[in-house]
């Protein structure tokens, strides 16, 4: 479990069909072989590691879920190891599943804010509540507005600056995870034929 907080951001240095090799000697202390952590959001399982930075395997549906497929050398990712038993909750329950991609369609500045307009699929838009929370490369925000198909999300000077959201420009893709609790409420209220609450 994750809490959309990021600790730090990291260089990709490498990347095959299956493997990302990213460069973040801060963090290497605090990892192992089968270590999680989440990149851009994405939870993958540490399968080496040194001195520099660490090694993680991909299957293809991370491919097809996620903008791992648009890494470069080079490309910066921000990360977050998961929440310690004992660690404070600061942003909200983040699973690392990332459900899908969407699409920066404008930035701009309001006061000392960035405001970010992000276009996702309908699926994906259910889920999203103006003033919940969703998932953006990782990083836990509240929303601010939403329409039919797009919504708008306010950042601090704080978080633009530490993670990689500063890079972007409109047409980029993001990771997006919504919120968990959303799905699990809609699971809980489906209704079967006699109109009983059931799991489905």
């Amino acid at each position: 479990m994750f809490t959309g907080i990021i600790e730090i951001t990291g260089k990709v240095i490498e990347k095959t069909d299956n493997q990302i090799s990213i460069k973040v000697p801060e963090i290497v202390a605090n990892l192992k072989k089968g270590s999680s952590v989440a990149v851009d959001g994405a939870c993958l399982t540490v399968t080496e590691f040194s001195g520099s930075g660490f090694s993680a395997d991909f299957m293809p549906e991370t491919v097809q879920k996620t903008i791992i497929g648009n890494y470069k050398e080079g490309s910066r990712v921000n990360l977050e190891l998961p929440m310690s038993a004992d660690g404070r909750f600061e942003g909200h329950m983040v699973t690392g599943h990332v459900e899908g991609v969407g699409e920066v369609t404008d930035i701009r500045l309001d006061g000392n804010a960035y405001v970010l307009i992000l276009r996702a699929s309908d699926e994906l838009m259910k889920y999203v509540v103006k003033k919940g929370s969703v998932t953006i490369n990782g990083i836990s925000l509240t929303v601010v507005s939403v329409s039919d198909n797009d919504f708008t999300v306010s950042i601090i000077p704080h978080t633009w600056d530490v993670t990689n959201l500063s890079l972007l420009k409109t047409g980029d893709q993001v990771n997006l995870e919504t919120d968990i609790l959303a799905k699990y409420i809609e699971k809980l209220i489906s209704e079967s034929a006699d109109g009983h609450p059931r799991l489905q």
